[in-house]
């Protein structure tokens, strides 16, 4: 009788073990993969040569600090910067380009990512004459603010976002940032020690010289009001299932060549199945091919991909060929 008392505790012991081991089995979703694009910043363009003397990238500037603000949250996948600037090579992107949605989306598709974000500077100047409003400096070119002290001088920086979809070319979601920093008997590039940490047509906004300026402090004040707008965003994007079916187009050594390549979705890291048609069955009335038996020769990783093709690795099996079967469902 004992015994017999003591099975529906072992069944329910046994029932939440398995519950609990089905649980930890089940794969957690990916965090969603986005790449940034450098910031627009056309219309401060006039304004920045004023403010630094010499043209100064800073839609490059922003679209860092922007990355670092991201991954210290978590929120997001970031695609590295290397990979970014190397399709954006390939593709002879140009920077009137940055904040055309289309030409993102393609990107993006190169990028295997589920979104681009593109954005534009809209303010970059103080407040007596606002470059982002189509100003040509005004007070700014008259005082070059790189160095000359003034009474009051007040920095306000502000900035937009799109988060693309790479599929439709949607615009999925939208942030904006502004930032302002005022301070007195100083230029807007004064507060840092008289900084001038800028050269090669690039300044570093996350240094702590350049946000100790009024401009840097309005600089990461507007980008940190962006970026909770972009993490508040992420509901709004979906995470993108990727089918790749291709063939073996070459051999060569420890090398294999597929034919396919990131147009298809195949991305460098990506590993795909491949498999050999043993058979073919067909309708007896059309000779329409139903089904092809297969075998499994081995897996595959990718190395290297441009638009068409791809080349990689062997992870196992071995004996490929010309001709075998290779496929994948990433996200």
């Amino acid at each position: 009788m004992k015994k017999n008392g003591l099975m529906p505790w072992v069944s329910v012991l046994l029932l939440a073990f398995a519950a609990t081991a089905w649980g930890q089995a089940t794969p957690t979703q990916r965090k969603k993969r986005i790449a940034i694009m450098d910031f627009d910043y056309a219309t401060v363009h006039a304004g920045v040569s004023a403010i630094f003397g010499q043209d100064i990238d800073i839609g490059k500037g922003v679209a860092d600090l922007l990355v670092t603000n991201l991954v210290k949250d978590g929120s997001y996948s970031i695609i590295e910067r290397k990979a970014l600037d190397k399709i954006l090579a390939e593709q002879n992107f140009s920077n009137s380009d940055r904040a055309n949605p289309a030409s993102a989306a393609k990107i993006g598709k190169l990028l295997g990512v589920d979104a681009i974000l593109v954005g534009s500077i809209t303010q970059f100047g103080n407040e007596t004459k606002n470059l982002g409003l189509g100003g040509a400096g005004g007070g700014l070119l008259g005082h070059g603010l790189g160095g000359f002290g003034h009474k009051n001088s007040k920095a306000i920086v502000g900035l937009s976002a799109r988060l693309v979809d790479i599929d439709t070319g949607e615009i999925m979601a939208v942030a904006e940032g502004k930032g302002e920093s005022s301070r007195s008997s100083t230029s807007m590039l004064g507060g840092g020690g008289n900084w001038h940490g800028w050269g090669g047509g690039h300044v570093d906004f996350g240094s702590s010289d350049f946000q100790s300026t009024i401009i840097g402090e309005a600089v990461k004040l507007a980008t940190d009001k962006l970026t909770t707008d972009v993490v508040a965003g992420k509901e709004k994007l979906q995470v993108r299932t990727v089918v790749v079916q291709g063939l073996v187009a070459a051999v060569d050594g420890g090398l294999v060549v597929l034919n396919v390549g990131a147009k298809a979705g195949v991305k460098v890291g990506d590993e795909l199945s491949v498999e050999r048609v043993s058979k073919e069955i067909k309708d007896p009335a059309t000779g329409q091919v139903l089904r092809r038996l297969s075998s499994s020769i081995g897996v595959v990783k990718v190395s290297d991909v441009d638009d068409v093709s791809s080349v990689c690795t062997v992870v196992s099996g071995a004996g490929f060929k010309v001709g075998d079967a290779v496929k994948t469902k990433t996200q």
